[in-house]
C-alpha cells in the first residue's frame, strides 16, 4: 500500500506554525510539533478519504494483474474492527507489506454476529446500517493501527533513536475492502441510499448479486431465486450513481451472479424486441406447450416461435428454469454485467474446481477480454474432500492401483498421510495461484475465516482451561505463544490507545498529565531486559 507521505507531517506543521502566528498568545500553549504529529497519525479524516485513497488502489492492482496475472490480491472476512486491525498488523509484521492485501466485510457474517435481533441466517434480515456500521468501525480501527505504530515512532525519535526514515516511509493500515450489499436491501433506491452509506463509511468496492431482494439466500444455500437482467442493471446504475455523487470516481462494483445454484425466477420481464435481453431471459425458463383451448382461467402463457407454452410456476408464484441452463444463464449475467458499469465479476460455485471456474470465465472473456473475478474460497466448501475428489481421479486417470482408498469416504483421518493426501493439499496450495493464472480470479478471499477461528481458539482454550491444565492453558497456549510471535496485543493496554492517551495528555496538560504508562503498569513485564535487546528481533517480542 502506498507511504504516508511526510510532507503530511510539514504541510501540517506550517499551517499551525501560521495559525499561532496568526492567533497569537491564546495559543501559546500549542505546541506545532505536536499537533503536525497528531494530524500525520491521522492521514485519512473521513470515510471519502479512505474510499478516494483505496479505489485508487484497487485500480492499480486491476492493471497490474491485467499485465501479470501473478499480481492476483487477496483478502480475509473481519467481523469487527479489532479483528481487522490485528490482520493488518500481522501483514505487515509477516510480509513487510500490505501490498495486494485487502479486507473483505461479508453480509453473512453481519446477519450472524452483528444483529441487534441476534444470530441470523444470510437471508437479508439483518439492519441495513449495520453494514455500513461495520465499515466505519474497522476503517477506526485500522486509523488506530496508524496512530499507535508512528506514535512509537516519535517516541523512540524523541528518545534519540534515528527512525526517520521509517517515518517518512510509514506504510498505512488502511488497505481497500470489498463490502457486501447483499441483494442490495430493497429496490434501486433503497440501493443507492445504502451504498451512499457504506461508501461515506470507506467502501471503494461494493458487491452486489442478482437475487431477489426478499427472498434473499445465501449463496451456498438452495432456494436462490433471481431477477432479470434489467432489475440487475438498475441497481448497478444506482450504485455507480452513489459513488460519483460522493466524488469517488474510481469506485469499483463486483457484479456477483448466483444462478449456477438458482433454479427460480420471481418475474417474467417483458421483451420488446426479438432476443433482447428480457427474451433471452424468458428463453431460460422452462415451460410445455399446450393449446390455448387448455388453458387455465387467469393462467400465463408465452409465445415461443409459433408455438404457445405455459411456463412452469410453483405454488407460491416463482418460475422455474430449464434443466441445464444454469452455466449458460451464468455467462450472459457476467457479460450484460460487464458491459453495464460493474468492474469485476463473482461467481458462486458449488465446488472449488480450476476447470469448471476456468470454463465460465473464458466464455466471457471470448466477448469481454479483460473479464476478471473476485472469487469466495468458501468455508461452506469441505476443501479436503473437494480435492481429495479431484486427486482420486487424476490419479485413476493416470493408471494408479487406487484399491488401498474408498471412494465413499475420502476424509476419512487414515488417508491424512497418503499419497492422496499429498496431492490434494498440494491442489489447495497452488489453488489460489493456478486459479489466476487459468481462470481469471483477480481477488480471492475467505469469506468466513475469522468466524471459525474465533470457535476453533475457544473450543481449544475451554477444553483445557476448564480441566486439569487450569491457568497453564492460557499461559502457554495463548499469551506465551503472544510473546514469542510478538503479537501485538499481548500488551492490551499500548493497543487500546493507552500509550497513545498519555502522548495526548502530555500534550493537552503538559506536567500536570496524569498518566497510566508509569512504574506500576503491569504491561512494563512485557518489555525486554537491556542485555536482550539483540534478541529482540529474533524473538519478535513487543517492547
Amino acid at each position: 500500500m502506498k507511504n504516508l507521505s511526510q510532507s503530511n507531517y510539514s504541510s501540517a506543521l506550517e499551517t499551525i506554525q501560521n495559525l499561532k502566528a496568526k492567533y497569537g498568545e491564546t495559543w501559546n500553549a500549542i505546541k506545532s510539533e505536536n499537533a503536525a504529529r497528531m494530524v500525520a497519525q491521522n492521514r485519512f479524516k473521513t470515510g471519502l478519504d479512505i474510499a478516494r485513497y483505496t479505489a485508487a488502489i484497487m485500480r492499480e492492482d486491476m492493471a497490474a494483474y491485467d499485465a501479470d496475472s501473478s499480481n492476483y490480491t487477496q483478502s480475509l472476512g473481519c467481523w469487527h474492527g479489532f479483528v481487522a486491525q490485528q490482520k493488518m498488523i500481522a501483514v505487515k509484521k509477516h510480509h513487510k507489506t500490505t501490498s495486494k492485501k485487502y479486507l473483505y466485510l461479508s453480509g453473512w457474517m453481519v446477519a450472524a454476529l452483528r444483529s441487534e435481533f441476534g444470530p441470523l441466517p444470510d437471508q437479508s434480515m439483518h439492519e441495513k446500517t449495520a453494514v455500513s456500521g461495520l465499515i466505519a468501525e474497522i476503517y477506526d480501527f485500522l486509523r488506530q493501527a496508524d496512530a499507535i505504530e508512528l506514535n512509537d515512532l516519535f517516541r523512540r525519535q524523541e528518545n534519540g533513536e534515528d527512525v526517520q526514515d521509517e517515518i517518512d516511509n510509514f506504510e498505512t493500515h488502511i488497505v481497500p475492502i470489498i463490502a457486501d450489499i447483499d441483494a442490495g436491501f430493497g429496490n434501486e433506491e433503497a440501493t443507492y441510499l445504502l451504498a451512499k452509506k457504506m461508501i461515506q463509511a470507506g467502501a471503494c468496492a461494493i458487491q452486489i448479486e442478482n437475487q431477489v431482494s426478499d427472498a434473499k439466500q445465501c449463496g451456498h444455500q438452495d432456494g436462490k431465486v433471481t431477477v432479470p437482467h434489467e432489475d440487475f442493471v438498475a441497481k448497478l446504475n444506482a450504485i455507480r450513481y452513489a459513488f460519483l455523487e460522493l466524488g469517488v470516481d474510481d469506485g469499483i462494483i463486483v457484479a456477483r451472479t448466483d444462478s449456477e445454484g438458482a433454479g427460480l425466477t420471481q418475474k417474467l420481464p417483458v421483451s420488446k424486441t426479438p432476443g433482447d435481453l428480457a427474451s433471452q431471459y424468458l428463453d431460460f425458463v422452462e415451460a410445455k406447450e399446450i393449446a390455448i383451448e387448455d388453458a387455465d382461467e387467469n393462467d400465463v402463457l408465452i409465445k415461443r416461435g409459433n408455438k404457445l407454452v405455459r411456463p412452469t410456476r410453483l405454488p407460491n408464484g416463482l418460475y422455474k428454469f430449464k434443466e441445464g441452463s444454469n452455466i449458460d444463464r451464468v455467462v450472459l449475467d457476467c457479460i450484460t454485467s460487464l458491459k453495464n458499469g460493474a468492474d469485476l465479476l463473482w461467481i458462486e460455485t458449488p465446488t472449488p474446481n480450476v476447470k469448471q471456474i476456468a470454463n465460465m470465465v473464458n466464455r466471457v472473456r471470448a466477448v469481454v477480454p479483460n473479464a476478471k473475478l473476485v472469487y469466495n474460497n468458501s468455508p461452506s466448501f469441505n476443501w479436503t474432500l473437494n480435492f481429495r475428489k479431484q486427486a482420486y481421479e487424476e490419479m485413476v486417470a493416470e493408471g494408479e492401483n487406487m484399491t488401498a482408498y474408498d471412494r465413499n469416504n475420502l476424509m476419512a483421518a487414515e488417508y491424512d498421510g497418503t499419497e492422496l493426501c499429498y496431492r490434494a493439499d498440494r491442489k489447495i496450495k497452488t489453488f489460489q495461484k493456478d486459479g489466476a493464472r487459468e481462470a481469471g480470479i483477480f481477488h480471492h478471499l475467505i469469506t468466513l475465516p475469522t468466524y471459525h477461528t474465533t470457535a476453533l481458539h475457544m473450543d481449544d482454550l475451554t477444553k483445557d482451561y476448564f480441566g486439569d491444565e487450569g491457568m497453564l492453558a492460557y499461559v502457554r497456549g495463548v499469551q506465551r505463544q503472544e510473546i514469542r510471535k510478538g503479537v501485538s496485543c499481548v500488551k492490551h493496554q499500548r493497543m487500546a490507545g493507552s500509550d497513545l492517551g498519555d502522548d495526548h495528555k502530555t500534550f493537552f496538560a503538559g506536567d500536570k498529565a496524569l498518566k497510566a504508562g508509569g512504574e506500576k503498569n503491569t504491561s512494563n513485564q512485557f518489555k525486554l531486559k537491556p542485555e536482550n535487546q539483540k534478541k529482540k528481533k529474533k524473538l519478535g517480542v513487543v517492547a
